[in-house]
């Protein structure tokens, strides 16, 4: 009996040893508080180099998900962080990211945060200090985030690399706003008319290795106003707007007064060539043109966007031998290919679509084609567009009351120009012959013979359209050729002549 009491006795604390041991095991760091200094290495020891590859990526470049993009912040050359170590103060601090990426830290020396996240960057220095403190708690914060360097490339006025600041406060003001991808083609003065912006491309290097490229729809965006489209960007980012394969007419006027377009206003140099009044390369602006005193096409004063109908008026209007229904208009693109639209300017002026009236970009070249028919309906009709000039000039001489240049409409016929000129001179005019002179283009004059029937519509044979600056001549009928001569010598005997020629009028 008094061993076994003394059994007990002696087993009691011996139990209470063992339970505490216990406890001890399961727990044995409770806090980090206490481990307040680290423990020194052994300068002996080799240090074993250490591995971070949760953190890294395979360094071969290959494209990811192009439905999801990584929008985390990654840290870069010009960040300014705070690394936080809980409950060791004098491991605290703020750093600048170089360049490289590296940064000196207390005790541990040089680690590399390039291109991770400030998670993936605490996790990292929280293993360099696992060596020497127990359950370290780190925490890294962006003070001041780097410049955005970014790149647009493609269809746009001014493609290349451009540093855009961020808008709002810094540091560590919360209202700091990254720029967007419409912002960055917008710093790039907008997309081109040749730019397909249904497909832009949106590629971004994924943390220390990979690429990111996204498809977005800027049109989604004008049409329903989702700002998903519309993603904030990160340093090293490139934008690039492609070229567009499948012209739409209708759809490009529309586009072009979005906000992140090409600046209308602007002015750009356009060639247009073919059947207009002056050929040549013309200066299209927006807004009001004012006309020329001595243009001898009287060309209107011009307003509007800078379109394809505002750069024909500019080069003096078209010539009724022009094919409006064939118009073509080349234009380069960044790629150096030349997109060819035609253009159908008579559905325009039967339907007044407006839309078909495209906006000019900077080396543009129209081309006016020449017509195998113009009808005589159709001629009258395009004189009083605006596609014509407001006026032409046609030299009247001979033997016409009122001699000299007249001013017509466009498209204007032989007719309309001898009565313009008071009609024939009965007394002295041949009045079933003129002489039609014309200045062609390529600098050659051409005469002919037109019979002329007053009572006659339009037609090539008897009563022709004239062109600006055509010369129509009036003869002289027989009995003035012959009259004319007598006059000069005999003088005062020259009354009874001029007698003869009012009873012979016809002659």
């Amino acid at each position: 009996m008094h061993n076994t009491g003394l059994l007990k006795t002696l087993n009691q604390p011996l139990v209470g040893v063992m339970l505490l041991s216990a406890f001890i095991v399961s727990f044995p760091n409770v806090s980090s508080a206490q481990q307040r200094r680290p423990q020194r290495p052994n300068p002996g020891t080799p240090s074993r180099p250490f591995q971070t590859q949760p953190f890294q990526q395979n360094s071969t470049t290959r494209p990811l998900s192009s439905g999801q993009l990584d929008t985390n912040y990654t840290l870069g050359g010009g960040d300014r962080i705070k690394v936080n170590v809980f409950e060791v103060p004098e491991y605290t601090g703020d750093y600048q990211i170089p360049p490289g990426g590296g940064i000196n830290l207390p005790l541990i020396g040089s680690v590399n945060v390039l291109g991770l996240t400030t998670e993936q960057a605490a996790d990292l220095i929280a293993q360099r200090y696992a060596r020497f403190l127990k359950r370290p708690i780190i925490s890294v914060n962006l003070l001041s985030p780097r410049p955005i360097n970014i790149i647009v490339a493609g269809e746009v006025t001014r493609p290349g690399s451009y540093a855009v600041g961020l808008q709002g406060g810094a540091g560590n003001d919360p209202g700091v706003q990254f720029p967007t991808v419409i912002s960055a083609i917008t710093t790039a003065q907008g997309y081109l008319p040749t730019g397909d912006i249904s497909r832009v491309e949106l590629r971004r290097k994924g943390g220390r290795g990979g690429e990111q490229v996204v498809s977005l729809d800027l049109r989604e965006l004008v049409r329903t106003g989702r700002i998903p489209q519309d993603i904030t960007l990160r340093d090293g980012d490139t934008i690039f707007v492609p070229r567009v394969t499948n012209f739409d007419i209708a759809e490009q006027r529309n586009l072009a007064s979005t906000s992140f377009a090409a600046d209308p206003t602007r002015p750009r140099t356009v060639a247009v060539i073919g059947e207009v009044t002056r050929p040549g390369s013309y200066l299209v602006t927006s807004g009001a043109t004012e006309q020329q005193g001595n243009n001898p096409t009287g060309a209107p004063s011009i307003t509007g966007q800078p379109t394809v109908m505002r750069a024909i008026q500019l080069a003096g209007g078209i010539t009724p031998q022009a094919d409006l229904r064939n118009v073509t208009l080349r234009r380069p693109s960044r790629t150096a290919e030349k997109q060819e639209i035609t253009i159908n300017f008579w559905e325009l002026l039967q339907s007044g679509n407006v839309d078909l009236d495209l906006i000019v970009q900077e080396g543009d070249t129209i081309v006016i084609p020449t017509a195998s028919e113009v009808t005589a309906a159709e001629a009258v009709q395009l004189a009083t567009t605006t596609f014509s000039p407001s006026r032409m000039l046609v030299g009247v001489v001979g033997e016409v009351k009122k001699p000299g240049q007249v001013e017509l409409q466009p498209n204007s016929s032989l007719n309309q120009a001898l009565l313009a000129a008071g009609g024939f001179n009965d007394a002295r005019a041949r009045s079933s012959e003129v002489e039609l002179i014309r200045l062609n283009p390529n600098g050659t004059v051409t005469k002919r013979k037109v019979k002329v029937d007053l009572a006659a519509g339009i037609n090539e044979a008897n009563n022709p359209i004239l062109r600006n600056n055509d010369i129509v001549q009036v003869g002289r009928s027989g009995i003035a050729q012959v009259s004319d001569p007598i006059n000069v010598i005999a003088g005062p005997f020259g009354t009874i002549l001029n007698v003869i020629r009012f009873i012979f009028g016809g002659f």
